[in-house]
């Protein structure tokens, strides 16, 4: 396997390809790779989905993790295309000249294709560190990852901004898969970001955080999964009709939850992180509030497990009912935490910061 020969991994949404920078004889086969950060959201989730932003603007702050998408594209002449998820193996094939039927079979590829207008063959090829269900934007992840290497197969020039709005596209509108922004923004920029919704636009604001306090805020993090993966619609679905009704404790929440975005934000800022396990249990409580499928009786015994053993405060990430929980922790208290999590049936995962978005690259067979 030959890797073409570029400085960096080419990054689509920086700058068009140029056909000098990859040197690959014509007759040599070519794979097209991608992979694409999933993510851990501190405050701000639900305030990203319509019609909420639109009407009050959404604010959020996540930071990408060491946990990725993965997407190979292996161009042919046919007219197939084959797609293959290696996590589930699960196969699915059809002519790419047909219209696709979005059958429940690796519906997102379809999809990305069909809206990129691509009509040539190919065997594809996807796999993730984490699978959806678990509430770091697996599922979006993966889109972005797909969105980057069609780009790059295709010789598209896309902005960041292109790569998201793209991906939200293909899940939200061509799928009509619910859920908010944030996820694809996150995957696509990469690194710790604040980022404003709002009915015209989106703005993401990466942070300059000074390396001391990454380094202490990762320290005292732990990533813990509640042993349940759930489907984020049903509950995206409660949220939104809530909303829709002009239920005033879901807006409420909704509000204290906009607020507490950048709260956080500020106390990361200014290194105060006793102050962010305040704000995450805040945010927590006010989650809650958006549908009483949040939680359940043992999503509430491990945190309160957590709690009571040294965890300054914490949250379920992604839409809530299970997946995993962001927990900050005094860090003398961090190994006797994750030992009764792990009693209780919950598991911790290691994880770094990631500060790269999404990344392609080709190979020569």
């Amino acid at each position: 396997m030959v890797i073409a020969k570029t400085k960096d991994p080419i990054n689509i949404s920086a700058k068009t390809l140029p056909p000098a920078q990859i040197r690959v004889k014509e007759s040599m086969p070519v794979l097209i790779r991608a992979k694409a950060p999933l993510r851990i959201s501190f405050a701000g989730g639900g305030t990203d989905i319509s019609p909420y932003l639109e009407e009050y603007g959404g604010h959020v702050l996540n930071c990408t993790i060491d946990k990725y998408s993965f997407v190979t594209i292996a161009p042919n002449e046919s007219s197939n295309i084959s797609v293959r998820s290696l996590d589930y193996d699960l196969f699915t094939s059809y002519n790419c000249k047909e219209k696709p039927n979005y059958d429940g079979k690796l519906d997102l590829v379809k999809a990305a294709l069909k809206v990129m207008g691509v009509k040539q063959g190919s065997e594809i090829f996807m796999h993730s560190d984490l699978p959806p269900g678990a509430g770091l934007g697996a599922s979006s992840s993966m889109t972005v990852a797909l969105v980057g290497a069609i780009a790059c197969w295709q010789n598209q020039n896309l902005t960041n901004y292109q790569i998201a709005d793209l991906a939200h596209h293909i899940e939200r509108e061509e799928l009509g898969i619910k859920g908010g922004k944030q996820d694809q923004y996150a995957s696509t920029f990469g690194g710790f970001n604040f980022i404003e919704f709002f009915a015209d636009r989106t703005v993401v604001n990466p942070l300059r955080v000074d390396m001391s306090v990454l380094n202490e805020l990762q320290y005292c993090l732990m990533l813990c999964f509640t042993g349940v993966r759930r489907l984020s619609s049903g509950i995206i679905e409660d949220q939104v009709t809530g909303y829709a009704n002009k239920d005033k404790e879901v807006i409420s929440a909704l509000h204290e939850t906009n607020y507490l975005a950048s709260e956080i934000k500020n106390a990361i800022l200014t290194n105060d992180l006793d102050r962010v396990g305040r704000l995450l249990h805040n945010g927590w409580l006010a989650k809650k509030r958006f549908t009483k499928k949040m939680t359940d009786g043992n999503i509430d015994r491990l945190y309160e497990a957590a709690l009571n053993n040294g965890a300054l405060g914490g949250k379920l990430l992604g839409a809530g009912g299970g997946g995993y929980f962001l927990l900050l922790c005094e860090f003398n208290n961090w190994h006797v935490i994750a030992e009764i999590l792990e009693k209780l049936g919950a598991k911790v995962t290691s994880f770094h910061f990631e500060f790269q978005g999404l990344q392609t690259w080709k190979v020569e067979k």
